[in-house]
C-alpha cells in the first residue's frame, strides 16, 4: 500500500546545510589524491549545486523523522554513498568492512585458512581437495571426507558461505572438525591450525603426451608468476611441449598487472595493453618483455561468455599479436578498469577510473571478444561404423599385403555383446552423477593443436 503524507519535518537550519555542503565539497579531494598534477587541478572542479544538496539534506532529515523505525545517521550516509555509486556503473561500489577484507583476499590471493577446497553434498560439507602443503594436508585430510561438525556446530544449520568464513580466521587459531570418511566406522575429529594460504589461481595439466592445458580460475596478485612457473614445469629440460590450451571460461577477471603478466610469457615485444582516463595517473601502457619461458609454442585460448575483464584482456592482447587461435564463444564485454580508493583503514570504494584498449586499439566495452573459430559447448556421440566393419581381409582370395608377403589372417567377428544391466545408482544420487562427459570445447583445441604440430613439426 502506498500512503501519500504530508511533509511534516522541520526546515533545516542555514547553518546545518551550510556545514552538510561544506563537508560535501571537502571530500571531493579525497578521490585525487596521489594524482599529481590532477590534484592540484581539483580546485577548479565546478562547485557543487546548493539546490540538489539541499534535496538531499531535506530527503536525510525526512528519513530520520518519519521513517517507520529509527536509523542513525552512519547508517543513512552509507546506503547514500552506495546508492551514488551503484548508480554511475554496474561496477563501482562502496566497499564497507567486510567487502573490503573479502576484496584484498581475492586480489592478493592470501588469507589465514586451513587450506582447503569444500562443497556440498547432501547437505553436508564435502572436502574437495586439501592444498598442498597445507594445515589441512598435514593434518591428514583428505579428499572425499565429509564434515559434520566445525567445532561444536553442525554443518547442516550452516551455508556452504558460512563454512568458508568460519574454515577462515586469524593465523595461530585453531578449529575442530569432526570428520566422516569412507571405510572408517566412527566420525573422528582433527584439529587444524589456520596459516596464511596463499592460494592458486593456475592449474595444468599434460592431458596427451606433449600437450599442456592451463587453467586459470582468476586473476589474483601472483598469477603472472604462476603461470611462468607453469611453463617451465610444463616444458622440462627438453621443451617437450608441442601445443598449450590456455582455458579462460567463466573466469571474472581480477588484478590488471596479473593479465599483463600472463601476456608477457607469451610474448617477446610490443604492446599488451593500454588503459585512458580522466587522470594522468589512469592512462597506462603496458609492453612486453624480451624473455620467453613459453619457447612459441603453438597456443589456444579458450573463452565464453563468462569470461571478462582481465581474461578479455589476455585474450584480446594475444589476438592481436596473431600469437594465439582464441576458440569458443564471444567474451562478456568488461572493457573498463575499477581502481580501489581507501577512505579508511577498513573502508574504501571502487571506481571505475578508466577504459582499457587492446594493442589494436580496440575497445571491448559492450562488445566482447569475437572468437576467430566459434565453438560452442556440445557433447560428442559415438556412432559405430558398421560398414567399417566389413573390409578387404574379409573377401575370398584377397591379394597378400606388399610389406609382409602374405595375407592377413581373416579373424572371426566377435560374438555379440550381452546387455548388461547398468549397477544401481548409490543412495542420494543418479546414474548420471557419476557420468564423466567429454569438454567438447578443449577436445576441439586440443584436436587443432594436434593439427598445427603435423602441419609445422619444426614449430
Amino acid at each position: 500500500m502506498l500512503q501519500l503524507m504530508r511533509s511534516s519535518h522541520r526546515p533545516i537550519p542555514a547553518s546545518n546545510l551550510k556545514a552538510l555542503a561544506l563537508g560535501l565539497l571537502l571530500a571531493l579531494p579525497v578521490f585525487a589524491q596521489d594524482a599529481g598534477k590532477d590534484a592540484a587541478d581539483s580546485s577548479k572542479a565546478p562547485p557543487l549545486p546548493i539546490d540538489e544538496v539541499r534535496i538531499f539534506a531535506q530527503v536525510l532529515n525526512q528519513v530520520r523523522e518519519a521513517y517507520v523505525e529509527p536509523i542513525d545517521d552512519k547508517t543513512l550516509l552509507e546506503n547514500a554513498i552506495k546508492g551514488m555509486l551503484a548508480g554511475i556503473d554496474p561496477h563501482s561500489a562502496y566497499l564497507a568492512k567486510n567487502d573490503y577484507a573479502e576484496l584484498q583476499e581475492t586480489t592478493t590471493g592470501e588469507f589465514g585458512g586451513l587450506g582447503v577446497e569444500v562443497g556440498i553434498e547432501n547437505g553436508l560439507i564435502k572436502i574437495i581437495t586439501p592444498m598442498d602443503d597445507s594445515p589441512a594436508a598435514r593434518a591428514g585430510l583428505q579428499a572425499g571426507d565429509l564434515i559434520i561438525k566445525l567445532d561444536d556446530t553442525p554443518t547442516q544449520e550452516v551455508t556452504l558461505g558460512d563454512t568458508t568464513e568460519l574454515l577462515r580466521g586469524e593465523p595461530g587459531t585453531s578449529i575442530r572438525l569432526t570428520i566422516v570418511r569412507q571405510g572408517v566406522n566412527e566420525p573422528f575429529e582433527v584439529k587444524v591450525t589456520r596459516e596464511i594460504i596463499k592460494a592458486r589461481s593456475i592449474r595444468f595439466r599434460e592431458p596427451e603426451p606433449g600437450f599442456a592445458y592451463v587453467r586459470i580460475s582468476q586473476f589474483s596478485a601472483n598469477t603472472g608468476t604462476e603461470m611462468v612457473d607453469a611453463l617451465n614445469k610444463l616444458q622440462g629440460d627438453n621443451n617437450k611441449l608441442k601445443g598449450m590450451v590456455l582455458d579462460l571460461r567463466n573466469n571474472p577477471g581480477g588484478v590488471l598487472q596479473s593479465a599483463v603478466g600472463v601476456v608477457d610469457a607469451f610474448l617477446t615485444n610490443g604492446l599488451i595493453v593500454y588503459t585512458k582516463g580522466r587522470l594522468a595517473n589512469s592512462s597506462l601502457r603496458f609492453e612486453a618483455t624480451p624473455d620467453d619461458p613459453s619457447h612459441g609454442i603453438p597456443l589456444v585460448v579458450l573463452i565464453n561468455g563468462g569470461s571478462a575483464s582481465a581474461s578479455e584482456i589476455v585474450a584480446g592482447a594475444l589476438q592481436d599479436h596473431k600469437r594465439a587461435i582464441i576458440m569458443g564463444t564471444r567474451s562478456f564485454g568488461k572493457g573498463s578498469v575499477q581502481t580501489v580508493l581507501p577512505l579508511t583503514n577498513d573502508r574504501a570504494i571502487k571506481l571505475t577510473t578508466s577504459l582499457y584498449f587492446t594493442p589494436n586499439g580496440r575497445s571491448i566495452q559492450a562488445e566482447g571478444i569475437k572468437p576467430d573459430i566459434v565453438v560452442d559447448r556440445g557433447q560428442v556421440t559415438k556412432i559405430a561404423d558398421s560398414v567399417a566393419a566389413y573390409r578387404e581381409v574379409d573377401l575370398n582370395k584377397h591379394l597378400a599385403n606388399a610389406n609382409t608377403g602374405k595375407p592377413e589372417e581373416k579373424k572371426a567377428a566377435p560374438a555379440p555383446a550381452k546387455p548388461v544391466a547398468a549397477p544401481a545408482a548409490p543412495k542420494g544420487k543418479t546414474p548420471v552423477d557419476d557420468v564423466i562427459v567429454p569438454d567438447y570445447q578443449l577436445n576441439e583445441a586440443l584436436n587443432l593443436l594436434k593439427g598445427l604440430a603435423l602441419a609445422r613439426p619444426d614449430k
